[in-house]
C-alpha cells in the first residue's frame, strides 16, 4: 500500500513536470518562431505610422511670423537666452535640452523652482493643438510664454522681458524687421523696470498702476517674443527612425526590406499595432493623437490626483493669448479646436498622449516622471490598474507574456532618430 501511494505521487509528479515542460516548449515555440507575413490591413496600419505619411510642417495662422527665417533666427537666440529669466541663470533650454531630445531627464522640472509636472519634449509640437500635459494653452507661442512668467520656472516679468527684446541692439533689429515696428519702452515714468500681471508683489503693482494702452503694447510685444520662439520651435522635427526605413521598404514593391529588422522588432511591431492597442492613442505618423487619456497612472508621492485636462480646459479657455484673444492672428471664428475643445467626465485625471518617437532618451516617463524606465510602463499598461481618480481608459489587462513584452520594447527601441535639422539650432547662437 505504501508502494501504490508513492507511485501514485511519482505519477503525479511526472505529470506535472510533462505539464510544465509542455508550457515551456509552447512559450519557445511562440518566442522564436519566425514572424508571419503581414496582412493588407496590417500594411495599410504601418503605411499610416511612417514618416512619408506626416503631412507638410502647417503654418500657425495665430502666427503670422510662424515661418518667418528672421523669427526662427530671433526664436533660437531667446531660446538658448538666460536674460529672460528673472536670476539669468535659466533658459528655454535649460529644462529643454537638445541632448534629450528636448526634455531633461527629471521627474518634474527643475529652474529656479520645481515645476508641478515632468518636461515633455517639444520636437514635433508644430502639429499638435495642445500644449502641455493638460492642453492649457492652444499654441506653440502661448505655451512659450507661460514659463517666462512662471515663478518656479524663468520667474521674470513681462515688462522686462519686452524692454530687453526691443532694447538688445541685435534683437531690435530682427524684431523690427518680423513685426514691423519697435515699441519705444524708455520712459521708466509709464513703463516701469518691472510690471506683469498675476502673483501679487511689486511687479503686480506696478502692472496696475499702467495704463490700459500702456498695458496692451506690453502684451503685444511679449506675445511677439512668443512668436519668434515658437517660430524657432517649429523647426524642432524628428528624421527618419530605423522603423521608418523598415516600413518603406516594407511598402515599396520595389525594394526588399531584408535585414532591417530583426525577427524581435518584427513581431513587437505586430504587437503595436495588434493586440497590445498601442495604436488606440499612440496613432499617426509621430505616435500620438495629441487627444487626452486616462491611463491609470499614480499619484507622484505627496501629491493629491492630477485632474488633468478638466482643468487645462478651463485655464486654456480664459488664457488672454489664447487663439481667440486679440493678440492671435486669426479669426477668432477660425480657432476650431478651441471652439469644439471636446468636454466630459472623462477627462478627469486625463493627459495628453506624448510621441513615441526618441522616447529612449526621455526618460523618466509619465506626468510626473513616476514611472522609470521602458520596461516599466509597458508593464503598467499590461495591468491596467484603476485610476486614483476619474476612469481608467485601459482598464482591461492586456494580458502579454514576458517575451511579448520584451519584443514590444524592441519594436519601440527603433523609433530613435536625430531631428531633421542643422546642428546649429541645437545649440546657442555664435
Amino acid at each position: 500500500m505504501k508502494l501504490s501511494f508513492l507511485s501514485r505521487y511519482s505519477r503525479s509528479f511526472l505529470g506535472l513536470g510533462l505539464l510544465l515542460a509542455a508550457g515551456l516548449l509552447s512559450w519557445l515555440f511562440l518566442a522564436y518562431k519566425p514572424p508571419a507575413a503581414w496582412t493588407e490591413n496590417e500594411l495599410r496600419m504601418i503605411s499610416s505610422l511612417s514618416l512619408s505619411s506626416l503631412p507638410a510642417l502647417p503654418l500657425d495662422a495665430s502666427n503670422k511670423a510662424s515661418a518667418d527665417p528672421v523669427a526662427q533666427e530671433l526664436g533660437h537666440a531667446l531660446f538658448f537666452d538666460a536674460r529672460l529669466s528673472a536670476n539669468n541663470q535659466i533658459s528655454c533650454a535649460s529644462c529643454h535640452k537638445p541632448e534629450l531630445n528636448f526634455t531633461d531627464g527629471l521627474d518634474k522640472a527643475r529652474a529656479i523652482g520645481q515645476s508641478r509636472r515632468n518636461t515633455p519634449s517639444i520636437v514635433g509640437l508644430a502639429y499638435s493643438p495642445w500644449l502641455y500635459w493638460d492642453g492649457r494653452r492652444d499654441s506653440l507661442w502661448s505655451q512659450a510664454l507661460s514659463p517666462l512668467e512662471d515663478p518656479r520656472e524663468q520667474a521674470s516679468n513681462r515688462m522686462a522681458i519686452a524692454r530687453l527684446v526691443t532694447q538688445d541692439p541685435g534683437y531690435s533689429q530682427m524684431y523690427q524687421s518680423i513685426f514691423d515696428e519697435l515699441p519705444d519702452f524708455s520712459d521708466r515714468s509709464r513703463f516701469p523696470d518691472n510690471a506683469g500681471p498675476g502673483l501679487k508683489t511689486a511687479w503686480y503693482s506696478a502692472w496696475e498702476q499702467m495704463s490700459k494702452a500702456d498695458q496692451n503694447l506690453v502684451n503685444e510685444t511679449f506675445a511677439n517674443v512668443g512668436k519668434a520662439i515658437a517660430a524657432y520651435e517649429r523647426l524642432l522635427v524628428p528624421a527618419p527612425s530605423k522603423f521608418d526605413q523598415y516600413a518603406d521598404a516594407l511598402l515599396d514593391d520595389q525594394v526588399e526590406p531584408g535585414d532591417i529588422y530583426s525577427n524581435d522588432e518584427i513581431k513587437g511591431l505586430r504587437i503595436f499595432i495588434g493586440k497590445g492597442r498601442c495604436m488606440e492613442c499612440h496613432n499617426g505618423p509621430l505616435f500620438t493623437n495629441f487627444e487626452f487619456h486616462n491611463t491609470g497612472i499614480i499619484s507622484y508621492p505627496g501629491d493629491l490626483p492630477d485632474r488633468g485636462r478638466v482643468d487645462g480646459l478651463r485655464e486654456v479657455r480664459k488664457n488672454p493669448f489664447n487663439c481667440q484673444g486679440e493678440y492671435s492672428d486669426r479669426d477668432p471664428s477660425q480657432c476650431l479646436e478651441l471652439i469644439h475643445a471636446r468636454e466630459g467626465i472623462e477627462l478627469i485625471g486625463a493627459m495628453k498622449t506624448p510621441s513615441l518617437r526618441n522616447l529612449a532618451g526621455t526618460a523618466p516617463y509619465m506626468h510626473k516622471g513616476q514611472i522609470k524606465t521602458l520596461k516599466e510602463s509597458l508593464e503598467h499598461y499590461n495591468k491596467a490598474p484603476l485610476a486614483m481618480i476619474g476612469h481608467n481608459e485601459t482598464d482591461s489587462p492586456l494580458g502579454l507574456m514576458s517575451f511579448e513584452l520584451r519584443q514590444l520594447e524592441a519594436f519601440l527601441m527603433t523609433l530613435q532618430a536625430p531631428l531633421d535639422i542643422e546642428q546649429r539650432w541645437l545649440q546657442p547662437p555664435q
